[in-house]
């Protein structure tokens, strides 16, 4: 078994920060915590740096000895980079990123192209932030980074955390029990701990209940220079874009990373027996057997793989809360809204999520306001994680029809939106199964700014304050208190 935690590569780690403004003007709060961070992971790490530059002390535990990420891209919407790139990573960003041109749908036996949407400069000026693909085990690096350069952040490797006492009442108050028995308070438990998040049950009172979504996921990377020596592939670097191939109960995903050095491969498939697991080794001849009935190009890609990661893709319900009833433990990223691939929004949520917990607790003046902005988050965050929950559901099965009337119907709107496209008049394909072609969609998904959600939140409360009515006389009739 190979070790699958892949370095990153030099941009991500030489590239300087770049310079920024603090990331909440003068908010900075006046009731500083302890918060500890469970899990080091892409949400655990902008967690940490956010709520340090917050005002905040961190604790942040990590069970593995060494830090790093499977070697498999990543893709990064503008939802996400515009986060990032007010954190200063906009330089490395472009230094160790691709920005792709567009996505691309083609017919997986025959390679013909069914669906097309601009990226690029396209993405840039509609929704005011780049569209990228990385590696992950850059993005986790420019992360670590920034968290390590916070202020008040301390990082333990090797610390596994089994078990969490959430109870301001208690003894020494809300703490976290490593497996070496030591204890850590703390004034708050953030859970970033991943997609078997062994803290969820105590915030829900229930265990995890994933369903099978009945396919699997091979990833691997290949090396760009093999495919600049083949004509055939050469366009596929030369020109990078997203490009999906769409067959009957399975889809293959393909795209450029680091600087064009390494193309990206995630396979997804009826699943046949894998498990939930970022680093379990897949077999590369049953990958190429599993899609030997793909274009003559995808079976000269596949012949360049050197060794797969393959993992079984299970699916879960949005969860009741994400907020313990005492107010001092909440979930973050995969820990309470594990995100399907097929829209490719799982590291941009938790990285929404982390921008909008930073910045409500910037402001945080007591120690009893706590629960009401943690409650914030959950209200600003929950019904936007589900919304994209059931997005990339719904590309699942866009993705997967079987050679019939469904696909043709879905090929003939992709071709239709695509040529509005290359027609100039984007904006025309509302509700197309390509939904990256869906203008209303892409506004939704990519054009949202957390940190303008958490000002129009302040500003709600602000203003609910300022109208609530004076309590009435005992004698006063027909004045309805705004509770």
């Amino acid at each position: 078994m190979h070790n699958h935690l892949h370095p990153a590569a030099q941009p991500a780690l030489d590239t300087p920060l770049e310079q920024v403004p603090p990331l909440y003007d003068a908010h900075r709060a006046a009731q500083p915590l302890h918060i500890v961070v469970v899990g080091a992971g892409l949400g655990g790490l902008a967690a940490a740096h956010t709520l340090a530059h917050a005002g905040h002390r961190i604790t942040l535990l990590e069970a593995a000895h060494a830090i790093g990420d499977v070697g498999a891209g990543i893709q990064v919407s503008p939802n996400a980079t515009r986060l990032l790139l007010r954190w200063g990573l906009g330089p490395a960003l472009a230094a160790c990123a691709v920005e792709p041109a567009a996505i691309v749908f083609r017919r997986y036996d025959t390679g013909e192209r069914v669906g097309y949407a601009r990226f690029g400069a396209t993405m840039r000026a509609q929704h005011g932030a780049p569209y990228y693909h990385i590696h992950r085990a850059d993005y986790h690096a420019l992360l670590l980074r920034l968290a390590r350069a916070a202020p008040g952040v301390r990082v333990r490797l090797g610390a596994t955390v089994v078990g969490v006492q959430p109870d301001p009442a208690a003894p020494g108050g809300p703490c976290v029990e490593l497996a070496g028995g030591e204890v850590i308070h703390a004034d708050l438990v953030v859970a970033a701990d991943g997609v078997k998040s062994a803290l969820q049950r105590a915030v829900t009172g229930r265990d995890d209940a994933p369903t099978p979504t009945g396919d699997a996921a091979y990833r691997a990377v290949i090396s760009a220079d093999a495919m600049l020596a083949d004509p055939e592939l050469r366009p596929f670097v030369d020109t990078p874009e997203m490009t999906g191939w769409m067959a009957p109960g399975r889809h293959l995903m393909a795209y450029c990373i680091r600087a064009k050095k390494e193309y990206n491969l995630v396979l997804l498939h009826p699943d046949d027996g894998s498990v939930e697991s970022w680093t379990t080794e897949g077999s590369g001849d049953k990958m190429r057997a599993d899609f030997r009935d793909f274009e003559p190009r995808v079976q000269k890609m596949l012949a360049l793989v050197g060794s797969t990661l393959k993992w079984r893709l299970m699916d879960r319900k949005p969860l009741p809360t994400w907020v313990h009833p005492q107010g001092r433990l909440v979930l973050l990223g995969d820990a309470c809204h594990p995100m399907l691939p097929y829209r490719a929004q799982g590291a941009a949520m938790a990285i929404e999520d982390a921008a909008v917990l930073g910045a409500l607790l910037a402001r945080l003046s007591t120690l009893g306001q706590l629960p009401e902005l943690l409650h914030a988050y959950q209200d600003l965050r929950l019904p936007r994680a589900s919304a994209t929950q059931e997005s990339s559901r719904l590309n699942q099965k866009i993705f997967h029809y079987p050679d019939g009337p469904e696909q043709r119907a879905r090929d003939a709107a992709m071709r239709a939106a695509m040529a509005l496209e290359l027609a100039g008049e984007p904006g025309a394909a509302d509700g197309n199964p390509n939904q990256w072609a869906d203008r209303s969609k892409n506004e939704a998904q990519f054009s949202y700014d957390a940190y303008a959600e958490v000002e129009r939140w302040w500003a709600r409360r602000e203003r609910e304050r300022t109208e609530a009515p004076v309590a009435p006389a005992p004698d006063t009739e027909g004045v309805k208190s705004r509770l």
